[in-house]
């Protein structure tokens, strides 16, 4: 079974996250992983699917009657949520920063994940999520006690939350303090991220000198290996830690040598031998040692610091972890290109190492082989194609021809489906060119590669699921992980996942850098700037505050074909 499907259930029907006590894998494990966590509970459109893109008029069809039958039903059940001043950010990736809050009563959240339901009762349906530190406008208002004896308030902008112990009207709470730092949408990532290379503790302070005796009893050998090791120690990625601030001008290995303290860095609640607050559930009162770092394990970070020469980084659920024991990550720089701009239709996108600009020779009726393409690069094509030796080439409005063996052309869709004539946006994922197009109606206005299933076309355990779709649950970051003997793993805060089928689902991949080939156990995996903008301008919208959103049977279309 694809460990997209097998893991416990996110969706809008039923959340029930994990936040188990590892943090993140190794580089090796995460060369290997691109699984998804998850399924939904919610009955999204979803038809499966096995022709050819020539096809979709008649999928169409019945994608469109499914949406029809209960759009009124779930519009009666799910507010609308309107954003005013437009996504956070556009294709082009252009941030676009929310206003700050106005006057009035606000709510913050203290707990990993608070839910935002559709009416004021626990009964009623999930509509989206807000993170610990979430602080969202509130009605001073009790709306009513159904299931929540603080009672539920109405939030901005739709949807009612509980006052209770995972929320308060109390802003200065040390939880809403500790966690202000919010998902960071003007960047690729959303946090510092980290993949465990040395397994070791996880505590709820800075430890003293007799606390490192005792729970790192071998740190002087750890270290001396962390010096020595230049793929993930002490020489690399120094200044991945510095995501938020200055980058440094000494190395790693000057600051342990010199015991530097970034007192100013030093977390309010670390300061002068304090703990963290007990957002993760392990940091009970007297408790040093709270948790063990593993190897294949990865995590998200707040807040990275020095205290006598060495790094602590603090995760998103509020524990401090020796950096030592972490590569970190600088997720790959690729990203798709804006159709109508950047290229036109049609184009090539190169998605293998090694391709080469071809020339055609009428002299000695032959392709002749000339210099490097670039990997990953765009090119616009004439139309023109040609077989040479049994390999098919494509005209490129350069000049030269370039091979199928190592470019995917991106034509635009053969017949246009019902919903592309009825202006809704839409994604187009096509897994024999591992290219995904992204539709405002009719119009084209995105491409880029993605990592599908590693099985490819087959109907094996690691295949990505066929059919149409309708994205139903989103999530800024949320775990994935696997229990499965031999492939084991935890990855914290994995970026921008949508949801559309069980547990099937695009989402960032900070872990690889092969987009354009086969990769993933069965979910969409994208290069996180990609997945940040295709987040932002999908359906169901995420408001600016909340760490996601649920909505059945509106969510932007997806059509997944051979």
């Amino acid at each position: 079974m694809s460990l997209c499907r097998k893991l416990a259930r996110h969706g809008h029907g039923g959340l029930a996250l994990r936040f188990v006590s590892r943090l993140g894998p190794t580089l090796s494990l995460l060369a290997f992983f691109a699984g998804c966590r998850g399924d939904s509970t919610s009955p999204p459109l979803s038809t499966s699917a096995s022709a050819p893109v020539d096809s979709s008029e008649a999928m169409a069809g019945s994608a469109s009657a499914a949406s029809a039958a209960s759009a009124a039903e779930a519009a009666d059940a799910e507010p609308a949520i309107s954003l005013p001043g437009g996504p956070l950010v556009d294709l082009d990736g252009k941030h676009h920063p929310p206003p700050p809050l106005g006057p009035g009563p606000k709510l913050g959240a203290t707990g990993m994940l608070v839910t935002v339901h559709a009416r004021p009762t626990s009964a009623s349906k999930k509509i989206g999520f807000l993170r610990a530190g979430a602080v969202v406008p509130m009605s001073d208002e009790v709306a009513g006690k159904d299931g929540c004896s603080g009672g539920w308030r109405a939030v901005q902008p739709a949807g009612y939350v509980c006052l209770g112990d995972k929320t308060t009207t109390d802003l200065s709470d040390p939880i809403v303090r500790a966690t202000e730092r919010r998902p960071d949408a003007s960047q690729k990532l959303p946090y510092m991220y980290g993949t465990v290379t040395r397994g070791g503790p996880v505590y709820a302070r800075i430890p003293t000198e007799d606390d490192l005796k005792e729970h790192e009893p071998n740190l002087k050998k750890h270290i001396d290996k962390w010096r020595k090791d230049d793929v993930s120690g002490a020489g690399y990625g120094l200044e991945l830690w510095y995501k938020w601030r200055e980058k440094p001008t000494f190395t790693a290995w000057e600051a342990w040598e010199e015991k530097l303290t970034e007192a100013e860095a030093i977390p309010f609640y670390l300061k002068d031998g304090g703990s963290v607050p007990n957002l993760s559930g392990l940091a009970k009162s007297g408790l040093v040692k709270i948790d063990q770092v593993d190897r294949r394990q990865g995590a998200a970070f707040l807040e990275s610091f020095l205290s006598e020469g060495r790094r602590y980084n603090v995760t998103t659920d509020l524990r401090v972890v020796p950096a030592d024991r972490y590569r970190p990550i600088r997720g790959s720089d690729y990203h798709g290109v804006r159709i109508g701009t950047e290229v036109h239709l049609p184009f090539a996108l190169i998605r293998r190492k090694g391709a080469k600009k071809w020339t055609w020779s009428s002299s000695k009726d032959a392709m002749i082989e000339g210099e490097d393409l670039d990997y990953r690069s765009a090119h616009d094509l004439t139309g023109k194609q040609k077989f040479y030796k049994g390999v098919l080439h494509f005209e490129t409005t350069e000049g030269f021809w370039v091979d199928d063996r190592h470019a995917s052309r991106v034509d635009p869709a053969k017949r246009m489906p019902k919903w592309g004539k009825n202006g809704e946006k839409w994604i187009d994922v096509n897994l024999t060119k591992q290219v995904l197009v992204a539709y405002e109606g009719e119009t084209p206005v995105f491409a880029t590669l993605v990592s599908t299933g590693e099985d490819g076309l087959l109907e094996g355990a690691r295949a990505t699921k066929k059919g149409i779709f309708r994205i139903h649950t989103k999530y800024v970051t949320t775990t994935m992980d696997s229990q499965a003997v031999g492939e084991e793993f935890e990855l914290r805060d994995v970026p921008y996942v949508q949801y559309f089928e069980e547990g099937f689902a695009l989402h960032g991949a900070y872990w690889h850098d092969v987009f354009g080939m086969p990769k993933s156990h069965g979910c969409i995996n994208l290069a996180p700037e990609d997945a940040r903008r295709l987040f932002y301008w999908t359906e169901p919208q995420v408001p600016p505050a909340w760490h996601g959103a649920a909505k059945s049977l509106t969510g932007t279309v997806i059509f997944i074909h051979p």
